[in-house]
């Protein structure tokens, strides 16, 4: 083959190969079929550069081989167990790619959650009993009286220990939901359908005694991110859950392993929120001197944040790797 036709033939190989590589070295994710591309593009490369050294040396094409090698060379079998992540780069980088690839298991939860809690609230106004069996006797004897037991708050326990509570119970349910992806995804499956059937309750338990509005207004000011932090946690459950169940055409050790991190990446994106949203509701929630309007302004801005860190549209990806 003479140099010319050898240029004509391979060039565009070595330009798709070139491209791939910038885009991953960008920090585009690769999935499996296309890490798999990649390296075998990698070893025509290879190929491409021991012929070009033996029979064209010295030319454009011999140096541009040798560089593609060694890039390449350097990208594929480095090493990447040992990196360290900084707090900026986890929540403006690792954390939002991990949201991303979230999105059907995400969309999963958030349908089930929906769904649990309709099927609650059509309960508890079909049948009020419901609401005792979730708040207890004393809530509802306040409810009557028109008091809502939140008012407790801000009467008998201190706002530090009330705050420091809160969070903790909240990451609990956060850390279930997500650990419970171990059991093929059940566990995940649970805590959401159960929050989402609680709040259906509870809100149907306020009706009436013409409570949901003060209801709404305490919860405004901390539920709606809240919420989402809950279905998100059991979101990244389930994609643990799916790697055990359904692991397609890959190894299911390196598929459960590979849903394992990238989970835990996501929850580790969201429990901080929880300390923020533990003072929130301890001293913002039930505060009669914070109107509902401001209340209903920060669970609105607390929420759009959270969404635009974790989505983070300023992020480069690649979709075509994605």
């Amino acid at each position: 083959m003479d140099y010319g036709r050898f240029v004509r033939t391979r060039q565009p190989l070595w330009d798709e190969f070139e491209q791939a590589l910038a885009r991953a070295r960008d920090g585009a994710p690769l999935d499996h079929p296309a890490l798999e591309t990649l390296a075998f593009r990698y070893r025509q490369v290879l190929h491409d550069h021991a012929l070009a050294a033996a029979r064209y040396p010295q030319t454009g094409s011999a140096r541009r081989l040798w560089r593609l090698a060694l890039e390449g060379t350097q990208w594929l079998q480095r090493d990447r167990g040992t990196g360290r992540v900084s707090v900026i780069g986890f929540f403006t980088r690792s954390f939002p790619r991990a949201m991303r690839r979230l999105g059907p298991q995400l969309a999963v939860a958030t349908l089930l959650f929906g769904s649990a809690a309709l099927i609650g609230l059509s309960l508890a106004i079909v049948q009020p009993s419901m609401g005792a069996a979730f708040l207890g006797a004393e809530a509802m004897a306040g409810l009557r009286e028109g008091r809502l037991w939140t008012e407790a708050l801000t009467t008998t326990i201190p706002p530090a220990v009330s705050s420091s509570a809160i969070a903790t119970n909240n990451m609990g349910v956060a850390i279930t939901a997500w650990a419970g992806g171990a059991l093929a995804g059940l566990g995940a499956l649970w805590v959401v359908l159960l929050n989402g059937f609680m709040l259906g309750v509870i809100v149907g338990a306020t009706l009436p005694y013409a409570m949901t509005g003060r209801l709404l207004e305490f919860v405004a000011a901390h539920g709606p991110l809240e919420l989402t932090l809950i279905v998100v946690s059991a979101a990244a459950g389930l994609a643990m859950g799916q790697a055990l169940v359904a692991a397609s055409d890959r190894p299911r050790r390196d598929v459960v392993r590979e849903a394992g991190r990238e989970s835990l990446v996501v929850l580790g994106g969201c429990l901080p929120w929880f300390v923020l949203l533990g003072l929130v509701e301890g001293l913002i929630s039930p505060s009669p001197d914070v109107t509902p309007a401001l209340k209903t302004a920060l669970g609105l801005a607390l929420w759009l944040l959270f969404a635009v860190l974790a989505w983070n549209p300023f992020l480069k990806e690649d979709q075509g790797l994605a």
